[in-house]
C-alpha cells in the first residue's frame, strides 16, 4: 500500500491526531490519497478489482493500481498518472531488500518506504510511520525500520557487520557473505580476495567473519571490506564443521541405521574421505508421510525397533549438535540405482524420494553431551568443548595449516 502525503496538516478523520501519551495534539502529513496494490507474488488480479467492487471500495481511491511484480514499474504507473512527486508517496511493505524486497528499490526512487515485517497489524504501525514521514527529509533511499529507526540504504556505515561466509568461488577470486541488519531478511554482500589479505590460509565456506560495508570503486556497487575471521576467545574450544539434518533421520543417522545420506546438491563433493563432522538435529520434523516406516519394515524390523531408532538419547533435543560422523566417498547415482532394496533401507527413503548425491556415513557416535548451535544450511563452523568428543575420534586442532585442518589424536 502506498499513501501519497501533500502537506503537514493532519486529516482527523482518518486517524486520531491526539497523542494519548502526553495530551498534546501532533500535526501529520495530510493524506490525500491510496492507492492499493495486492502482494506482488498475486496474480489474480482481476479477482482483487472484483472484490473492491462488491466491497464498495472502488469509489474510495482516486487511484488504483494493482500491480503484481517490479514495484518501480508500478510506482512509475502511480506517478504517471497521479500526477504525485515520489516524495510525496508513504509506502509499507513486508519484503525490505533482497531478491524478493521492495523497501530499498523503492527508496531510491524517492518514496519513504516503512518495512513493516509483521504487516499493518495496528494503528501505531500507521501513526509512527507519519510522524517519520514528517521529520522527512524528502531525500531518497531513507527506510523507516521495524523498530522505528529511519536508515539511509545508500551510505557506508563505519560499524563492523557480521555474517557467515555462504559461497567461495576459487577461481573467480570472489565469493558472498550472508549476514542480517535491524531484523532484515538474511541478504548476500559480495567481497573480493582483495578484501581478506590471508583468505587462502584461514577462510572457508561457513565461517563467521566481521566486515565492512563500502562501495567499489570500479563499479559504485556495494561490497564487503575489511574482513576479519572472528575466533573464538575460548583457547579451550575448538572449531568443528557442522550439518544439519531433521528428525526422524537424523535419529536414524545418529543411531547407526542410517549409513547412506543422500542430497540433491553438491554441499558434501568437496571433503575428503574420512573427513569427521558434527551432526545438528534441526527444528522440523521431515514430512515424508512416514515412507521412512515402510522401508524399514521391509527389512524386517518391528515398530517397537524402529520406534527405538527414532528416538534420541535423554537430553539430546532439536536444536542441538548431537553427534560425530565420519564420511565416507561421495558419488552421484542414478534413480534406478537408488531404487535397489537394500539401498533404500541404508538411506531411509525410496530411491524416488532421494537426492542424486550420495555420501557414505562410515561410522557415527553420539557426544558426550549436547552442545546448542545455531543451525544454517549447509555445511557450517561452530566452536566446541573438544571434552565433549567421544574416545576413539580425533580432535580438531586449533592450529589451521595452509587451509587445512590439523587433528591431534586422543586414544580410544
Amino acid at each position: 500500500m502506498f499513501q501519497s502525503c501533500k502537506s503537514k496538516e493532519f486529516n482527523s478523520g482518518l486517524l486520531r491526531e491526539q497523542n494519548q501519551s502526553n495530551g498534546h495534539t501532533r500535526k501529520y502529513a495530510r493524506i490525500s490519497s491510496y492507492s492499493l496494490d495486492t502482494p506482488s507474488s498475486h496474480h489474480s488480479v482481476l479477482i482483487w478489482y472484483r472484490l473492491m467492487g462488491q466491497f464498495g471500495l472502488k469509489e474510495k481511491f482516486p487511484y488504483i493500481e494493482i500491480f503484481p511484480g517490479n514495484k518501480r514499474k508500478h510506482f512509475e504507473n502511480i506517478q504517471r498518472a497521479s500526477g504525485i512527486d515520489f516524495a510525496d508517496m508513504l509506502f509499507f511493505d513486508d519484503a525490505r531488500d533482497g531478491k524478493y524486497g521492495n523497501c530499498e528499490p523503492v527508496s531510491e526512487m524517492g518514496v519513504l518506504a516503512v518495512h513493516c515485517p509483521n504487516g499493518i497489524y495496528n494503528e501505531e504501525v500507521f501513526t509512527s510511520a507519519l510522524e517519520k514521514y514528517s521529520e522527512w527529509n524528502r531525500a531518497p533511499n531513507h527506510i523507516v525500520e521495524w523498530d522505528g529507526q529511519v536508515t539511509n540504504s545508500a551510505e557506508v556505515s563505519a560499524e563492523r557487520i557480521t555474517g557467515l561466509v555462504k559461497k567461495i568461488v576459487h577461481d573467480k577470486k570472489y565469493g558472498f557473505i550472508q549476514y542480517r541488519q535491524r531484523g532484515a531478511r538474511a541478504r548476500d554482500m559480495f567481497f573480493h580476495f582483495n578484501s581478506f589479505p590471508d583468505f587462502k590460509c584461514t577462510l572457508d565456506e561457513g565461517d563467521e567473519v566481521s566486515f565492512q560495508i563500502k562501495k567499489d570503486p570500479r563499479n559504485g556497487k556495494l561490497m564487503a571490506s575489511d574482513i576479519e575471521l572472528e575466533t573464538t576467545k575460548d583457547s579451550d574450544s575448538v572449531q568443528m564443521r557442522v550439518f544439519s539434518m531433521n528428525m526422524p533421520f537424523a535419529a536414524l543417522l545418529a543411531n547407526g541405521y542410517k549409513t547412506l545420506e543422500t542430497r540433491n546438491g553438491t554441499m558434501f563433493t568437496t571433503y575428503a574421505e574420512g573427513t569427521q563432522m558434527l551432526l545438528h538435529v534441526g527444528r522440523r520434523t521431515y514430512p515424508d508421510g512416514d515412507k521412512h516406516i515402510d522401508v524399514m519394515k521391509s527389512g524386517g524390523l518391528s515398530d517397537s525397533q524402529i520406534e527405538e531408532l527414532k528416538k534420541l538419547p535423554p537430553g539430546f533435543g532439536r536444536g542441538n549438535a548431537v553427534a560425530i560422523v565420519e564420511l565416507g566417498k561421495t558419488y552421484e547415482t542414478t534413480e534406478e540405482e537408488r531404487s535397489d532394496p537394500e539401498f533404500q533401507r541404508n538411506v531411509g527413503a525410496y530411491g524416488a524420494d532421494s537426492g542424486k548425491m550420495v555420501t557414505e556415513i562410515r561410522r557415527a557416535a553420539y557426544l558426550k553431551k549436547p552442545v546448542k548451535v545455531q543451525g544454517s544450511g549447509g555445511v557450517f563452523k561452530a566452536q566446541i568443548d573438544p571434552d565433549v568428543i567421544p574416545d576413539g575420534w580425533r580432535v580438531p586442532s586449533n592450529e589451521p595449516s595452509n587451509g587445512l585442518v590439523e587433528f591431534a589424536s586422543i586414544a580410544g
